[in-house]
């Protein structure tokens, strides 16, 4: 199964390619409700076209936004391997198609950027991570979610560490163990071993792992989320002290990842990060009631947004299965909010989710009544 990112949200954030059609529909792994999945699509497409038209689109061009689409209407296999929802993402040159473990209800948006707010749920509850496994013979880096794992390849990976992954690891050569010492103040590692030109190899395999941490560092700018690292004892003690990254976790996985599937990795990594994420969601929800007197929180979309668009919002709680339809001016900074949505509207909620992820907050689309402040939105400001 494909592994929704942050970085592939953060391309479809970006997108502006209009028209956008984003379509969601619960699905069934098996049985005669599949049949069921297929007829909600088509009603949904039904939807779209409808939304399209009355955006001023031509026949023509709608058949071919949402011909990929179709065309799932008749797949009797696809339908007989879902999970928990579907997510369907179609603009002139895109088309994406996630299979979802939630539960996701159905919607039928066209606009001119994609409604992604599902999604961001999708990734909160799925939990994001990245595991470093590393041993004398590989240095992998897999991305995972609470579903899902999958080995990243040079494509995903920033330069330096694809370059740096495809070298050979200076420890090959290294015989012995290290010892971790304090030594004025500072953690170092003290090493074991024979031969001439140890103290060479020594720094040759420290010098590695800086590389390693310094690509990882990119990475993680690119697509924050926390670090598992599978590692023997002393690299894991190497690794460490080397690390720069705010995000490697406390614990890790011990032992030799080479001798672990993936799957295995997956369990491993999964049973630390459990209680990560929602932990996270936990705080920011505390931080928002203890701050709630302060001004440095609001639940009205007239601040939130010029807020989300300026990048001064931390953390941001939407409600899902709700949108607040209206229009928002970026450049005098008004908010329009309706009723009932035309052709030229939006969900301001997903608006202000959009602006807030893309600028580095975090963003928790939760059920209504786990929004704090009692609203459909609640943000709370950096400054």
């Amino acid at each position: 199964m494909e592994v929704l990112s942050k970085s592939d949200l953060r391309q479809l954030v970006n997108n502006t390619s209009g028209p956008c059609v984003s379509l969601y529909l619960p699905t069934h792994r098996a049985g005669p409700e599949t049949r069921q999945d297929s007829i909600r699509l088509k009603n949904l497409l039904r939807k779209a076209e409808s939304g399209l038209q009355a955006s001023g689109w031509r026949g023509f061009e709608i058949s071919q936004l949402l011909q990929p689409a179709r065309k799932l209407l008749e797949d009797h296999d696809f339908w007989q391997h879902q999970c928990g929802g579907l997510a369907i993402l179609t603009s002139p040159g895109i088309f994406r198609l996630y299979r979802l473990q939630l539960q996701v209800p159905e919607l039928a948006v066209t606009s001119d950027r994609f409604h992604l707010k599902p999604l961001l749920a999708w990734i909160a509850a799925s939990g994001h991570y990245y595991v470093l496994a590393l041993s004398q013979n590989h240095v992998r880096v897999f991305q995972a979610t609470r579903e899902a794992i999958a080995e990243l390849d040079s494509r995903d990976l920033p330069e330096l560490l694809t370059r740096t992954l495809r070298e050979r690891m200076p420890e090959r050569r290294l015989q012995g163990h290290s010892v971790a010492a304090v030594l004025g103040g500072r953690r170092a590692i003290l090493f074991h071993g024979h031969g001439d030109g140890e103290e060479d190899r020594k720094q040759m395999l420290l010098t590695y792992i800086q590389r390693v941490d310094e690509g990882m560092r990119d990475l993680l700018a690119q697509n924050r989320a926390p670090v598992v690292l599978a590692a023997v004892d002393y690299l894991n003690s190497i690794y460490r002290q080397a690390n720069s990254s705010a995000e490697l976790l406390d614990d890790g996985i011990s032992g030799n990842p080479d001798n672990l599937s993936p799957r295995e990795l997956h369990e491993k990594a999964g049973a630390i990060v459990s209680g990560y994420f929602t932990k996270a969601q936990a705080k920011a929800a505390d931080q928002y009631l203890r701050l709630w007197y302060t001004g440095r929180t609001s639940n009205t979309l007239a601040e939130i947004l010029p807020a989300a668009c300026q990048g001064r919002v931390q953390s941001l709680f939407v409600a899902l299965g709700i949108q607040q339809w209206g229009r928002f001016d970026e450049s005098r900074h008004e908010t329009v909010i309706l009723d009932e949505p035309t052709p030229q509207d939006e969900d301001l909620l997903n608006l202000a989710a959009m602006h807030t992820f893309i600028t580095g907050g975090s963003v928790y689309a939760v059920a209504p009544e786990n929004v704090p402040g009692g609203e459909s939105v609640a943000a709370v400001f950096r400054h």
